[in-house]
Parts: C-alpha cells; structure tokens; sequence
C-alpha cells in the first residue's frame, strides 16, 4: 500500500485491512483520498482544512492534528496558516452561545426575567464585524445579555478577517468544514459560509471538496479500529 500522505494519509493504518478486506480497502480509500487527487483544491488548502477539521474543539483529534500540520507544512504553508487554523478552530466553540442565548432569552421572558439594566459599553471589535460585513444576526442575542465578553470574543474574529493570512475565500472554505465536519453538522452556519465562499469567488467544485474532506474523516473509524482489532485476534491466537 502506498504510504506518500499526498495519497493515503492514514499511512499503515490501512495495510491490515488491505490484507483482509482489499476490495473494501480499495474503495474506502478512493473515496476518502478524493480530496487529494482530485486537484480541484491545491494540496496546501487540502491539507489545511483537514487541519480544521481534526483540530476543532468539536473534535480535538491529536493524531490527526499531528498529522495534517506535518502535510500542510510539507505543503509550503507557514507557521502563521497554521496557526490561523488553531484559532478558527478554537473560535468554533462560539456555537454554545450562538444555541445558548436565545433559549435564555425565551426563558427569561417566560419567567420575567429582566436582564440587568446597564449602559452597553464599546465594542469596537463587534463594530469591525459589521463594517466587514462578517457579522451575524444570529450573535445578536448573546450580544445583547453580554456585550464586553462579545466583543472580547470578536477581537479574535476580526483578527481572522483582517490579518490578510488567508484569502476571504479560503476563511469561507475553512469555516464550511468546521461547521459541516460530522462532530459538528452545525446547519445555519455551513449555510452561511457556503454563501460568503460562493460569493468570495469559490465554485461548487471546491465547496464539494471541502464536503469530500469532511467525509474522509469517517475513514479513522477503520484507521483506529482495524490495528486494536488485529491486536485483540493476535491476544487471542486468532490472527
């Protein structure tokens, strides 16, 4: 089995299900591999957006992050992409207040309950949201119960749209894949950034393929569990 990551970037994990299940191996890594052989996408935004996916804090996975910065790096992406990565990834965890807060709201208002009445303070880094046209209305209600911490928070997202590391249509690519990758499925989100990446320039074929990626993620199923398997059969003189 090839080993280049360019290929296969599971590695030898596969080899034992290549021994027993070859057809099966063979498929699975056509699809899952897609991505990479495709060339719809350049081998560094494959390797970067796979990034995003295994090292989102929906996911927080180490071998994969491990992984993939070592392919993006091998790719020609800089320290900064890289790290760019880390924070959209971290950014994501915005989604418990952006599901949180306007239940809050609902329930506060079925108990009447007011919030306390305080003068809103600045938040420039919000305001530069909304001159960007980044902001979403969706943020509003955790915007309106605790405007500093948003704003702290989008000191951050701003930075992201305003640091010139990545292209307004690759930021666009990366947040699909955050929000569609299969520990996510955040709906109102992938619909978003589909739009902004459609509208950044982005065709269908690249959006399809930032969907392709977040689907050979499901291949770490075989790539984790085929190895524990053979080793559970060779404890057992079964292999």
């Amino acid at each position: 089995m090839n080993r280049d990551a360019a290929v296969n970037p599971w590695g030898p994990s596969f080899d034992k299900l290549a021994e027993w299940d070859p057809d099966g191996a063979k498929v699975l890594l056509k699809v899952g591999t897609s991505p990479w052989t495709s060339g719809v996408l350049p081998r560094k935004e494959v390797e970067l957006i796979a990034l995003a996916i295994y090292c989102a804090c929906t996911n927080l996975n180490e071998a994969g992050t491990r992984r993939h910065v070592r392919g993006a790096l091998d790719a020609g992406a800089t320290r900064d992409e890289v790290l760019l990565v880390f924070k959209l990834g971290a950014a994501l965890a915005i989604h418990s207040c952006s599901l949180g807060a306007p239940i809050l709201l609902e329930e506060m208002e079925a108990a009447g309950v007011k919030a306390a009445d305080v003068l809103t303070p600045p938040t420039p880094a919000c305001d530069a949201m909304r001159e960007i046209g980044q902001w979403n209305t969706a943020w509003d209600p955790f915007y309106e119960l605790s405007p500093s911490w948003t704003d702290d928070f989008f000191a951050l997202g701003a930075a992201v749209y305003q640091s010139g590391v990545f292209s307004p249509r690759f930021v666009e690519l990366l947040s699909i894949a955050l929000d569609a990758s299969i520990t996510h499925m955040y709906a109102p989100g992938t619909r978003r950034h589909i739009r902004g990446a459609l509208r950044a320039g982005a065709t269908p074929e690249e959006i399809m393929t930032v969907l392709h990626l977040c689907v050979s993620m499901g291949l770490e199923a075989c790539a984790a569990g085929v190895p524990i398997l053979a080793e559970e059969l060779d404890h057992r003189g079964r292999g």
